[in-house]
């Protein structure tokens, strides 16, 4: 298991506007004007999560003439879902040895 790090994705995401960002650019990739619009943020809000998501490795950016394109980074978003596959995993682990052990019956 790896040591907590400060900005992970699950703690990146933790942010209503930094998952609102995230459901926006897994309909498509965008620039930070266009994810303002649809946001109650301003540029430099939408600016300063986007930041954080991509140092969560959950974005990532190219660059299209004075514009960055952001878009969902494949491999950071694979890698929470393994997380999430491996705690489900052993909660359900977890519920099947409580539900088979033996009851005790009382008198």
């Amino acid at each position: 298991m790896s040591a907590y790090r400060g900005e992970d994705g699950w703690g990146a995401l933790g942010d209503p506007t930094r998952r609102a960002i995230v459901e926006c650019l897994a309909e498509r990739p965008r620039a930070v004007g266009e994810l303002a619009v649809e946001l109650p943020v301003s540029r430099p809000a939408v600016s300063q999560h986007l930041k954080v998501l991509k140092d969560a490795e959950l974005v990532t950016e190219r660059t299209a003439g004075t514009r960055r394109i952001y878009r969902l980074n494949p491999m950071g978003v694979a890698a929470l879902r393994d997380q999430l596959d491996t705690f489900w995993h052993r909660a359900l682990a977890g519920y099947q040895d409580v539900v088979e052990q033996p009851t005790e019956e009382g008198p």
